[in-house]
């Protein structure tokens, strides 16, 4: 084929979205099927959380934190003068 038929062929975004009637997608077809024979159980629109999971305590989350910092600025303390240069 030349290029002008491909160019005729060429699918044009802007006429499809003129489109007058436009079908449904594959799953959402499956999902009016589906539900027009066992519709779904109404949602509220935010549950109710569940119960909270303990936290350990924020101290000893920062105690670790700080207690990891000074251990590697230890370290690096110590590899500098053991370091000849």
């Amino acid at each position: 084929m030349t290029e002008q038929g491909d160019e005729q062929h060429e699918f044009d975004l802007g006429w499809a979205a003129e489109a007058e009637h436009k079908e449904p997608s594959a799953r959402a077809r499956m999902l009016a099927a589906r539900w027009r024979e066992n519709p779904p159980d109404p949602v509220p629109f935010r549950p109710d959380p569940g119960p909270a999971a303990p936290r350990g305590s924020s101290w000893r989350s920062a105690a670790l934190v700080l207690g990891c910092v000074a251990a590697v600025i230890l370290l690096l303390g110590y590899i500098q003068t053991r370091s000849p240069y």
